[in-house]
């Protein structure tokens, strides 16, 4: 079941959306596959925090996150990788490993991959291991409103 939150936020903002059950998968790039996406479509959710601060980190699917670089990117002191059990409970209506890319319903900042950006669709996780969402991507931006970052 896609996240409650997310479907009525879509749904109110007049975004048209697409659903994509598929059978269950865990990591971004299984996702992409048994769903049929392209991987560069595919965004991952990668949960951080960027000097003290929780944080979202967006890419796509196949791209690996280098701590360092992003540090580098952002000009941050400090980039740690958070480990689920530190974030859980910020996103009660999600099943961990399946969250949405929208920090802004859950008070938090999000940066975007430049390369994902991009995309002309972005797919992701609706919050299930069964389920994605697919909208545009200039839909998602002007929801989102995510920093633009060279991960």
């Amino acid at each position: 079941m896609p996240a409650q939150r997310l479907q009525q936020y879509l749904d109110q903002q007049g975004v048209k959306y697409r659903v994509i059950t598929h059978s269950p998968a865990f990591t971004a790039q299984d996702v992409a596959e048994v769903a049929h996406v392209p991987g560069r479509v595919m965004a991952k959710v990668v949960m951080m925090t960027l000097d003290g601060q929780m944080a979202m980190i967006v890419v796509p699917a196949p791209k690996m996150i280098h701590p360092d670089s992003l540090a580098q990117s952002l000009s941050a002191q400090e980039v740690t990788f958070l480990h689920e059990n530190n974030f859980r409970e910020k996103f009660p209506d999600c099943d961990v490993g399946a969250l949405p890319p929208f920090g802004n319903l859950y008070e938090l900042p999000v940066y975007i991959d430049t390369e994902l950006a991009q995309q002309e669709e972005i797919v992701f996780s609706a919050g299930s291991y069964r389920e994605l969402f697919s909208l545009s991507m200039k839909d998602y931006l002007r929801l989102v409103q995510p920093r633009e970052i060279a991960v």
